[in-house]
């Protein structure tokens, strides 16, 4: 914005000075600026930090000259500015400057405004949308903020989000946003789900970042399946990583992901593939009959086929990792596409 050509370091307390300032702000009100864009906006005009202090609406927000808005109140010595409810504030480390009071004026007027606006724009109390916008990558702070709040958790309280194919058994604060279940977690690992359900659950973060962990629950509800119902992101490690940039056009050149889906192809190859799921998530043939309800002999039958068809033996650490990953490549690929009988579909993207 051209206003952000003006800093205060170089005005004299003048009127047109002050005339420039008030257009500023006007300029930002004109243009429908949301309130995180004010307190960026009036925090490099000033050249110092500024918030808004709202602990009754939820929005407790700062910024600094960089741009960066986080949580945070006024610290000891801040200018303030009172508007109803809100505390309006600029924290300049040195000496005020001439117009530092005409600008906090201005920043509080507009805040006030947009403060109003803000709420007016929140679904209501009780209303699933506030699920989703606390986990929407798009949302802004201001409005994660005040959905956290009406929904009766504190932004910097720690948090766990779950994506689940149903409602979790424990009462937690839930919604369905597009195929799932999304799931607010306040105790950390405390989902629990009915037989059948799938879920993925996300890593624990401050409530204000939710949005993350909403994302990897994502990646981990897609890597579920009838062997493993409950995925945790935090088990993943690295794999979570390789998983979200994995694209749809490197898993269909896989010749293991073509060959698995040969033995899906076949007589009986849906049964084989949970052998071969349950065999890569255990550590011996024994332990994936039990897992499948097969007896140890008819699993080792099986596993040698699908050597043949795969064309590398699971005997050894290396041949089971190049398993798991093409049944997960293969899970990706069949979420990515919506296919309900290999997994869950992909969670949308907000």
């Amino acid at each position: 914005m051209k206003g952000l050509l003006l800093r205060l370091s170089s005005l004299d307390s003048d009127a047109e000075s002050a005339v420039r300032v008030i257009g500023f702000f006007d300029a930002l009100m004109t243009d429908r600026a949301e309130l995180a864009t004010l307190l960026r906006s009036t925090a490099a005009l000033a050249e110092c930090p500024v918030g808004v202090d709202a602990p009754g609406r939820g929005l407790v927000l700062c910024a600094d000259p960089s741009g960066t808005i986080d949580l945070g109140g006024p610290p000891a010595g801040a200018e303030l500015r009172e508007y109803g409810d809100a505390r309006f504030w600029l924290a300049r480390p040195e000496s005020a400057l001439p117009l530092d009071e005409i600008v906090l004026e201005r920043f509080a007027l507009a805040g006030s405004l947009l403060l109003d606006r803000t709420v007016s724009n929140l679904p209501a109390v009780g209303d699933p949308a506030l699920v989703e916008l606390v986990v929407s990558a798009t949302a802004g702070i201001a409005e994660r903020s005040r959905a956290l709040h009406l929904l009766g958790i504190t932004p910097t309280a720690t948090l766990q989000v779950a994506v689940s194919t149903a409602a979790p058994l424990s009462p937690h604060v839930s919604a369905t946003v597009g195929d799932s279940v999304v799931s607010l977690c306040k105790t950390p690992d405390s989902i629990g789900t009915a037989d059948g359900v799938r879920a993925g659950i996300g890593p624990v973060v401050p409530a204000i970042r939710a949005a993350e962990s909403w994302r990897d629950a994502c990646t981990a509800l897609r890597l579920t399946s009838p062997e493993a119902p409950v995925v945790r992101a935090d088990d993943l490690g690295g794999l979570l990583v390789v998983v979200e940039r994995l694209r749809s056009e490197d898993i269909a050149t896989s010749p293991d992901v073509a060959a698995l889906d040969r033995i899906a192809a076949e007589p009986g190859g849906d049964d084989l593939l949970a052998i071969l799921r349950a065999f890569s998530v255990t550590d011996s043939v024994r332990k994936a009959a039990a897992l499948v309800y097969r007896h140890h002999s008819t699993v080792a039958y099986h596993l040698e086929h699908a050597e043949s068809v795969l064309g590398f033996p699971f005997s050894n650490a290396g041949g089971r990792f190049r398993l798991h990953l093409a049944l997960t490549m293969r899970a990706l690929g069949s979420t990515a596409k919506g296919d309900r009988g290999t997994g869950p579909a992909r969670a949308p993207r907000l």
